[in-house]
């Protein structure tokens, strides 16, 4: 009797939780779905709030889940047994479901927090995977087929691009075809025209949203070979559509799902086969990058989670304190064989920072909810992560006792960080210019002037500038990570600096004109960043504009018009010119 009643509480706690997973992804769909229209009413700032209004429904959804479970079936009081139960129903309950992942991971999140056990020690959770997603069916299919041998790759093309039913025509899609296939020429030369035994061409299904763009993602199967594509479909100054760009380069493709890009805007009824068709086509972009680049960030961090505690079993290195400048808000540790930063915010900040833990928390919100625009990187968020206290170096213990003490617990065995923020590892970029060579400098300085005026154009400004809070990737792109004084450029007062009353002033030292909260001044930027007369000449010659409160105040008032720049994330050479379409300067023969 009492084995029944727990298979039947276990059985009610299992339908709760599935049925709570059930909404979220209904609603996350329907959210993500409203990307097609928003793109063609060129609605970017819809499209924006798309994204920022996706990132908080997941946690909406476990808080409903956890307070029904809570109120119906008094489930922090359920035992030990009726939490086996659940699980085990659950599994059976995944059996035919077609985001059987997702919801594995939504179990996780919800009893975590109903029984009050932390994400290390709890039993009743996935820690692997328990249902294949291999092989789910999707209806409609995750990808479509398209063969060049009944119409050839014109016609082929044709109907790649007619497949999205966007309400908005292409201004030229016979040029827009033109441009695709020279583009592929130019990359496969001697390899194109593909031979056509086996040729055809799997284009995903749905479109993916990101900014002013939709992108088509796809694959030439040709034979054995398999060669992705990614089409960059815009807007022109009419409103019509336009292919922008066809890239063939597989690490370029890849730099579209780069950790400092905005997340994407995509529906998918079977979310495990776009990111088996993603990952096949980028096998070097791991899949939880996939799943958390399409919005689905909860479950690239459990992937995150499960490769970083196998890592921990199969390495020997100990944690260590992060090389660089000490910051004054956060405490940076890192695993060297593991290619990130692990950042804990201090119980103490250092002078001048007169705000407290929850301040950083909404900053590094704000920057999560944000368009990154490709220079800001992305974080994960953990709570309570335990550590083995033999792999923790004894100066970062030090460190964590003395700077970070409420963040920090430990035992004998292990140490518990109760709250940390992860990302990539960059090469700080003032350790990067001290070893450069001079072209290698001058490029970065260049780098960081752009990286400046992208971040103003997206409405962020960085608050501290100084080298030490950018970091170089290894494709040598500046990207921005300390998040504790940005601002919306919005809410910031550009001002020139007044003329002295007279030169004992200026002499002095001392501030003579009033500065409120808000107030900027851009000529002040000069000494702190541009020392080094090296720097100096350079920054100079390409980013003098920087320095005036005039280019600040430009960005900001377009802004304030609501006129969203444009952002690339490909090369400007790989753009198909505007003038030669219009001229029809491309190549019009077939194949």
């Amino acid at each position: 009797m009492k084995q029944q009643l727990t298979q039947i509480q276990g059985r009610a706690v299992a339908e709760t939780m599935l049925a709570g997973f059930n909404k979220h992804y209904s609603m996350y769909r329907d959210v993500t779905a409203g990307a097609k229209a928003l793109f063609e009413e060129c609605n970017w700032k819809g499209i924006q709030d798309l994204v920022a209004e996706r990132i908080q429904m997941y946690d909406q959804r476990v808080r409903e889940s956890t307070e029904l479970l809570r109120r119906e079936y008094a489930a922090n009081a359920l035992s030990d047994d009726v939490w086996a139960a659940a699980k085990k129903e659950y599994i059976a309950l995944l059996v035919n479901h077609k985001q059987p992942e997702l919801a594995e991971t939504f179990f996780n999140s919800v009893s975590t927090k109903l029984l009050a056990k932390e994400y290390y020690n709890n039993q009743f959770i996935f820690v692997k995977p328990s249902t294949s997603t291999e092989y789910i069916d999707s209806d409609p299919p995750t990808f479509c087929s398209f063969y060049p041998s009944r119409q050839g790759l014109r016609g082929c093309l044709r109907d790649i691009l007619q497949h999205f039913d966007w309400k908005v025509p292409f201004a030229h899609a016979g040029k827009d075809i033109s441009n695709i296939l020279r583009a592929a020429r130019q990359h496969f030369q001697t390899e194109w025209p593909p031979e056509e035994l086996n040729l055809h061409v799997q284009v995903l299904n749905s479109a993916f949203y990101r900014n002013k763009s939709a992108y088509i993602f796809g694959r030439i199967i040709n034979g054995s070979t398999r060669h992705p594509f990614a089409l960059a479909v815009v807007h022109d100054d009419e409103g019509r559509l336009i292919v922008d760009a066809a890239l063939f380069d597989t690490r370029q493709i890849a730099v579209l799902f780069s950790f400092a890009r905005a997340y994407f805007l995509v529906d998918m009824p079977v979310p495990s086969g776009y990111i088996h068709f993603l990952h096949e086509m980028l096998p070097m972009r791991s899949r939880g990058d996939l799943y958390t680049m399409v919005g689905l960030h909860k479950q690239g961090k459990n992937i995150w989670w499960r490769e970083f505690t196998q890592h921990l079993e199969y390495s020997q290195d100990k944690f260590i304190l992060a090389p660089g400048i000490k910051g004054l808000v956060m405490s940076v540790f890192t695993l060297p064989s593991f290619p990130y930063v692990f950042k804990v915010i201090k119980d103490k900040f250092g002078p001048n920072k007169d705000f407290d833990q929850q301040y950083v928390r909404q900053k590094y919100l704000l920057v999560k909810k944000h368009d990154r625009v490709g220079r800001m990187a992305d974080t994960l968020e953990f709570s309570n992560v335990a550590l083995p206290k033999s792999r923790c170096d004894e100066e970062f213990l030090n460190e964590m006792r003395t700077l970070a003490p409420s963040q920090f617990e430990e035992d004998e065995d292990r140490v518990v960080i109760k709250h940390v923020y992860v990302e990539y590892r960059l090469k700080p970029l003032n350790l990067f210019m001290q070893k450069a060579k001079p072209a290698e400098k001058a490029a970065a300085v260049i780098d960081y002037g752009y990286a400046l005026k992208e971040l103003a154009s997206a409405n962020i400004f960085p608050g501290d500038m100084l080298y030490k809070n950018f970091g170089m990737t290894r494709f040598g792109r500046v990207i921005f990570y300390d998040y504790d004084e940005i601002e919306y450029m919005t809410d910031c007062n550009f001002r020139k600096i007044p003329p002295a009353p007279n030169p004992e002033y200026e002499m002095s030292g001392e501030v003579w004109y009033p500065v409120n909260k808000g107030d900027v001044f851009p000529e002040e930027f000069g000494p702190f960043l541009l020392g080094e007369p090296d720097v100096r000449q350079v920054f100079l010659q390409h980013h003098r504009d920087l320095l005036t409160a005039e280019f600040w105040q430009g960005k900001k008032d377009r802004l304030m018009q609501g006129i969203y720049d444009d952002f690339y994330p490909y090369p400007q050479s790989v753009r198909f010119s505007p003038d030669e379409v219009a001229q029809g300067l491309v190549d019009d023969t077939d194949a």
